[in-house]
């Protein structure tokens, strides 16, 4: 079976730059279709593109014509790495005209019918798909990845479901990246920590986290009932968000079990068996001084949340940091995943040879 070609819309951005690098040499994807501003549309790639990560753009990617936004696409499956205001209007007409979307983008994530999908821990939302059909009249589909920052709070949390999480605190530590480029100037973050983020942060961790953690009831998430308090600080690492969690759990587990939970957490399969899925949804990190942004960071990929410093808190009774790569765990490697398990959960028609019959 050949590849399925995919379209990246934002494409010469932060994250689209990341959509890219992730999507060379995928085993079952490939960039087919490049959308960018108007700044960019009419270029080819490598002409648009100002590159930020490491090494050069793909050289499959170099020579492909920049769209602009409201150009036709054909391909299917389309990855979204575009800013809220434009994708609030672009990512429905596209799902509308039948395209599935995977997007990063904050425009639709807390809408009742739109997955928030975290394949490792609430695989059964791909049911709110056809709810989302049923009342939309849509062919395609529109699904969402969450906040960057929330993503190692609720992989930290969900193996621990069942003891009984009730309260929660959360104080972040953001990477510049997740500002996007040019992200946050110099002068203000060099020698400094900014103890606030824009853009309704504190409330997305919020809230994001408790349909991320909530049950699908066949017609719509009901949350989960934990209460949740965050503050989000943007400090001088240029990639990963590491957080600080203080939780109330009403089982009170001993250390051990916590620990255990973490480093035995599996999804049930197909998940693991996914392309980007890492080994180790979660790992736990015995060293008293880890996880750390540089040294952690890269964990399975990218895509492994990596914990620490579990310890008994006199508050709410455990806290313990978690770390995430917050462009590819907590952005563009989730949207992939999610692609993934739509993929064989039959969303994709070109993938069809390839459908498995999962336990989900």
């Amino acid at each position: 079976m050949g590849k399925i070609g995919a379209a990246v819309l934002g494409a010469t951005g932060a994250v689209g730059q990341r959509f890219i690098q992730l999507l060379e040499n995928h085993s079952w994807f490939q960039v087919v279709e490049l959308i960018g501003s108007e700044r960019s549309a009419g270029k080819t790639y490598g002409e648009a593109v100002r590159w930020i990560l490491d090494g050069e753009p793909p050289m499959s990617v170099i020579d492909l014509p920049v769209k602009p936004l409201d150009a036709e696409i054909d391909s299917t499956l389309v990855f979204s790495a575009l800013p809220k205001e434009p994708a609030t209007t672009r990512e429905p007409e596209l799902a509308a005209a039948g395209h599935i979307v995977c997007t990063n983008a904050s425009a639709h994530r807390m809408a009742e019918d739109v997955p928030l999908l975290l394949p490792e821990i609430n695989a059964d939302q791909v049911g709110l798909i056809e709810v989302q059909r049923a009342k939309r009249g849509w062919q395609g589909a529109l699904i969402a990845n969450s906040n960057c920052t929330v993503m190692p709070v609720v992989m930290a949390l969900a193996p621990l479901r069942e003891f009984g999480v009730q309260k929660v605190m959360v104080t972040s530590m953001q990477a510049v990246s997740g500002a996007g480029y040019p992200g946050v100037p110099s002068l203000d973050i060099l020698d400094n920590i900014i103890p606030y983020i824009g853009g309704d942060e504190e409330n997305k961790v919020e809230t994001e986290a408790r349909k991320l953690l909530g049950r699908f009831d066949g017609s719509r998430v009901q949350p989960f009932e934990a209460v949740f308090s965050a503050s989000c600080n943007r400090v001088g690492v240029v990639d990963a968000h590491l957080v600080v969690v203080s939780m109330a759990l009403a089982a009170q587990p001993s250390m051990d079990a916590v620990i255990e939970a973490w480093n035995t957490f599996r999804a049930p399969e197909p998940i693991p068996s996914l392309p980007s899925a890492p080994e180790h949804p979660t790992l736990y990190l015995r060293q008293p001084d880890r996880p750390q942004p540089r040294r952690d960071r890269d964990a399975g990929r990218g895509m492994t949340t990596t914990i620490g410093r579990l310890r008994l808190c006199p508050v709410l009774g455990y806290k313990f940091i978690a770390l995430s790569h917050n462009t590819i765990r907590g952005a563009a490697g989730c949207s992939i995943l999610n692609a993934e398990l739509l993929a064989v959960r039959g969303y994709l028609p070109d993938f069809a040879p390839l459908r498995v019959s999962s336990a989900l």
